[in-house]
């Protein structure tokens, strides 16, 4: 668990399937975060288990990000190997522009350097003009990785930015 001033990082409980499943279908988060569509609610509700069990495995970087005890969001690793991770995170529009994303992101960073980790890498459309400013406050710096994706029927170009552990 990790906690900042104002939020707290934990892995997920069953109370939170509610929320969670309410995210994962929200449109405006499906607009920046690559999410399945599902057709049922028990195809949302498969994934929430799915995610809940990895939160607490020692295997994936996947947990929940909390303000007041209400699930907003979360952050989970895309891709890791011994010393690289990369890494995805969603704030709840409802609390976009109040500082979270950054604040969760600066402790995350954190985090994963006290674990061993030496780089971290994460991705963004390049229309998703609050997540690039985001990454930058944390310090992380734009890298030659550059790909596009199909998404939503959608052409999307993807930019990447990293940042390394200071030794």
């Amino acid at each position: 668990m990790i906690t900042t001033k104002r939020l707290v990082i934990k892995p997920y409980s069953d109370e939170d399937q509610g929320d969670m499943i309410l995210l994962l279908v929200n449109e405006k988060v499906k607009e920046t975060y690559i999410i399945p569509d599902f057709n049922t609610r028990d195809e949302a509700l498969s994934m929430f288990k799915k995610i809940q069990k990895l939160s607490y495995s020692d295997d994936h970087y996947e947990f929940g990000i909390y303000k007041d005890n209400q699930l907003i969001g979360w952050v989970n690793d895309v891709y890791k190997d011994a010393v690289k991770i990369e890494l995805g995170y969603v704030i709840d529009p409802d609390y976009h522009n109040n500082g979270y994303a950054t604040e969760v992101l600066k402790a995350v960073i954190e985090d994963i350097f006290l674990k061993g980790f030496n780089e971290i890498v994460t991705g963004t459309f390049v229309t998703n003009k609050a997540s690039i400013k985001v990454i930058e406050k944390c310090g992380m710096k734009r890298i030659d990785r550059e790909e596009d994706i199909v998404y939503q029927d959608k052409l999307q170009h993807c930019i990447y930015y990293a940042i390394k552990r200071e030794r």
